[in-house]
């Protein structure tokens, strides 16, 4: 009775430090170790069991093996099981193969070994699939904080490019009128009252500008043309008419989406915010095209002109124009700049058609 209790009581023992000492799963070595001492135990407890029901603790022995050598080694274990059993009735009944009830026994026995060797197959393949899942919510996690991490990035590069060509085309505006205004407020109080009713209007046309962006209105259809007339408007009044605009429009803009059109009003405003800043011009042209195969905007200036190269001008311009090239590329266009000292600028944008995304 004592190597029963015993053994039993030194099995339970070694599963619960097992359990806490290796929870997810002991070395290769370890696991033979453990695995050699658990046999030990049940082979000490099966001895003190002179009913025979100890031999079922055999059965755990491959359904351990299996979770930590595979199939192939469970089923060697299994088989070295019923050697044991078999090995144990020739030595306590040499004629125990014509008793029925031993083979009934050993029959028994070889099914409970079939039986834990498929069950610890389906809980290792079920241990495997909760690894893979957790394997690929890892991965599917990690993936969504890039996409976060990105979409960031993007918002804070399209927000840069909303201020840069948007309230920073406005807020030029207000800047020379008020110069105007200061200038003129002694001798023509009329113009310079004139002057802050444009930066007036400026400031407003900012705070829409700033609403659309931040808001991604949607509600009334974006209109180019319409939208480069007022451009245009604007351009001359906070020039005085220094600075001659004209704008033409050909094809049907409403074959495009939105963000292209939107995408070709950001290029013509910053490439009039450009001439007006730096080129020192008398006449400025904006077309746009929209045919079915392309839509192409064309802003041209009699201006001074820079040297063409890394960053398409010094300083603003040169941010303003990387800002414009990365703005295009999001629409699937192109940019090109087409300037040199004495011989104005020519900025040209292209945006290839395509078809609208399904809803």
């Amino acid at each position: 009775m004592v190597p029963f209790v015993g053994g039993l009581a030194a099995a339970a023992v070694l599963d619960h430090a097992e359990r806490r000492r290796f929870p997810w799963g002991a070395s290769r070595r370890v696991a033979a170790g453990l695995l050699v001492g658990r046999a030990a135990l049940f082979t000490l407890v099966a001895s003190g069991d002179g009913a025979g029901f100890a031999r079922v603790l055999f059965l755990l022995l491959p359904f351990t093996a299996y979770f930590a050598f595979g199939r192939a080694v469970s089923i060697g274990v299994g088989t070295c099981c019923a050697a044991a059993v078999i090995a144990a009735f020739q030595v306590t009944e040499p004629h125990w193969h014509r008793s029925p009830e031993h083979v009934s026994d050993l029959l028994m026995f070889i099914l409970g070994l079939v039986l834990t060797i498929a069950t610890a197959a389906v809980a290792a393949e079920e241990r495997r699939a909760r690894a893979r899942a957790q394997d690929t919510n890892e991965r599917l996690r990690a993936s969504s904080e890039r996409v976060a991490e990105l979409s960031a990035a993007a918002e804070r590069n399209r927000v840069a490019r909303d201020i840069h060509d948007g309230l920073g085309h406005h807020l030029t505006a207000i800047s020379v009128l008020l110069e105007r205004a200061a200038a003129f407020r002694e001798r023509d109080p009329v113009a310079a009252a004139a002057a802050i009713e444009d930066a007036h209007r400026s400031a407003r046309l900012a705070l829409e500008d700033v609403r659309r962006s931040v808001g991604a209105l949607r509600e009334a259809p974006f209109g180019l043309a319409a939208a480069l007339a007022e451009l245009a408007r604007q351009t001359r009044r906070t020039d005085d008419g220094r600075l001659a605009v004209t704008v033409q429009t050909f094809g049907d803009e409403l074959r495009y989406r939105p963000a292209v059109l939107m995408t070709l009003y950001r290029a013509a405003q910053e490439g009039l915010t450009n001439v007006r800043r730096h080129a020192n011009a008398t006449c400025a042209s904006v077309t746009v095209h929209c045919a079915p195969t392309e839509a192409r905007l064309v802003v041209t200036d009699d201006g001074n002109g820079f040297v063409t190269g890394p960053g398409s001008g010094p300083g603003e311009l040169g941010f303003g124009l990387r800002g414009m090239r990365e703005r295009v590329a999001l629409v699937g266009g192109s940019v090109t700049v087409d300037s040199g000292p004495g011989r104005g600028t020519r900025l040209a944008v292209a945006i290839p058609h395509q078809a609208e995304p399904a809803p």
